[in-house]
Formats: structure tokens, C-alpha cells, sequence
């Protein structure tokens, strides 16, 4: 570490709070536009959301014009941060901490809401929170499962469309959400979604026994026999404990798909 950065230690500790750590630091960039006698140098400042996860790395997302982390993360030592980053403890206190507490209680609406059987109102909770962070990750679930709920298929099918192709969708933290997900989808008769969807949840994730089940029985719902049976012996690979595994695969093996 720099003799810089070791001098900012202090500073760094102020700037960040609770455990695990967290905090905003900033970053100027300066940029040259123009030519000859126009030519200038503008600096330009983005602000970071630094969150210490479990194996002691940060994760490190934008700040958006809404006071609030978005984006996929960067994962980065506190070194990496000391050499990078400048602390802004104010920025955290004054902005960030009350517009992420903000857009929290949105969701825990939306959310119970959904379990309230209210999916409308819950509609209403999710899209607000998305306008101000358009990539939150509950609020992007949580939406397309009232969508779901009220079987409008195609407005989820487009919150599927989004939600594949967000990393931090299949993050672990995320996981009994896109496993439910899934199950929605199966459920409305969307097997093609549900399939992409575990799909590239197992790319995401690597291999997970209640991933390979409901993999195993949507494609028993679309009449695939042999693969669905290859998941099963996956599923229960990882965990042979899985009796709603073993009870399909004796099931597929008398020649009939009976999921009850």
C-alpha cells in the first residue's frame, strides 16, 4: 500500500459505518474536449457504493442521479479501494443511506402485497421503486411476479426478457427469488421462460439441487422424459435427501409424469 493511502486510513475508516463495512467514495476523471484555442479540461466526478461481502471483498456499484447503488458490482480488496477511491462520508449519511432506506420500504410493500394476494397495489410499489433505480433487483422480481400473478403474460415475459440478462439478478443473496420466479413461470405455462431462465441460472450459480428439480420438472411438464430424468439424478446427486426428486424419478421410471 502507498504511503497515500496509508494516510488515508482514518478517513477511510470514517467513511465507512455498521457491519459489514460499508460506504460512498468518489472518483474525478478529468476529460480534454475541444481543439486548439477551445481546447479545456473538464473533470468529472462519479460516486461508488463500496459493500463489504462475505469473503471480506467489496462490492462496488454506481451511484445513480437518485442517490441509490445500481448496475452490476466490481469486486475489490480494501487496498484496491484506498488506491482508487476518495471517502464521502457526507454523501452516505446525507444521500445514499436515506434513498436506499427509502426505495427498501417501496419493495417490502410491493412484497407484501404480493403475499397479501394484492398484486396490483404491489404493481404500483414495484414500478416506483424502478423509477428510481431501474435495475433493482427485488423490484424487478417483484414486479414481474404480480404481472404473473395476474397472468399477464406478456408484460412478464418482458421482465423476463430483463431479468436474464441481469448478473446480479442470480446473485446468492437473490436466490429463493429466482427460484420462485421460475416456478411462476412454470406455472403460467411459460415453460419456454422458465427453461432460459434456470438455464442461465445454473450458468450463473453452477450447480444447485433444487435448481436441477424444478429444471427436471418443467421439462416433464413439456414431455421431455430423458432430460427431465437427467436433472433428477443431478438433483439428487447434491442432496439425496430431495423426496420430491426421487418420488419423479420413480414416477418417469413407470413410464408416467405424475407430479403430485
Amino acid at each position: 500500500m502507498s504511503s497515500a493511502c496509508k494516510a488515508d486510513v482514518s478517513a477511510m475508516a470514517c467513511a465507512f459505518t455498521e457491519k459489514p463495512m460499508r460506504g460512498v467514495f468518489s472518483l474525478e476523471q478529468a476529460a480534454v474536449i475541444g481543439h486548439g484555442t477551445t481546447k479545456r479540461t473538464t473533470v468529472s466526478v462519479q460516486y461508488f457504493y463500496a459493500l463489504e461481502e462475505d469473503d471480506g471483498r467489496f462490492s462496488v456499484r454506481l451511484v445513480n442521479d437518485k442517490h441509490l447503488p445500481t448496475g452490476d458490482a466490481e469486486y475489490l480488496t480494501l487496498e484496491e479501494i484506498l488506491e482508487r477511491y476518495n471517502p464521502e462520508p457526507g454523501m452516505y449519511h446525507e444521500k445514499v443511506f436515506p434513498a436506499m432506506r427509502e426505495i427498501a420500504k417501496m419493495v417490502a410493500r410491493g412484497e407484501r402485497h404480493l403475499t397479501n394476494g394484492e398484486p396490483y397495489s404491489a404493481e404500483m410499489e414495484f414500478l416506483a421503486a424502478l423509477k428510481l433505480d431501474e435495475d433493482h433487483v427485488r423490484a424487478t422480481f417483484g414486479l414481474g411476479l404480480a404481472y404473473l400473478a395476474r397472468q399477464q403474460t406478456e408484460k412478464a415475459d418482458k421482465v423476463f426478457q430483463k431479468l436474464v440478462k441481469m448478473r446480479a439478478a442470480f446473485e446468492e443473496e437473490h436466490k429463493h427469488m429466482f427460484n420462485t420466479f421460475g416456478i411462476q413461470l412454470r406455472k403460467n405455462g411459460m415453460y419456454p421462460q422458465a427453461l432460459k431462465f434456470y438455464a442461465r441460472a445454473q450458468q450463473l450459480c453452477g450447480a444447485d439441487d433444487h435448481l436441477m428439480f424444478n429444471m427436471a420438472r418443467c421439462l416433464c411438464e413439456v414431455g421431455d422424459a430423458e432430460n427431465s430424468c437427467k436433472y433428477l439424478h443431478k438433483a439428487l446427486e447434491l442432496n439425496p435427501g430431495l423426496t420430491e426428486a426421487s418420488r419423479l424419478l420413480r414416477s418417469l421410471e413407470k413410464g408416467s409424469c405424475n407430479l403430485a
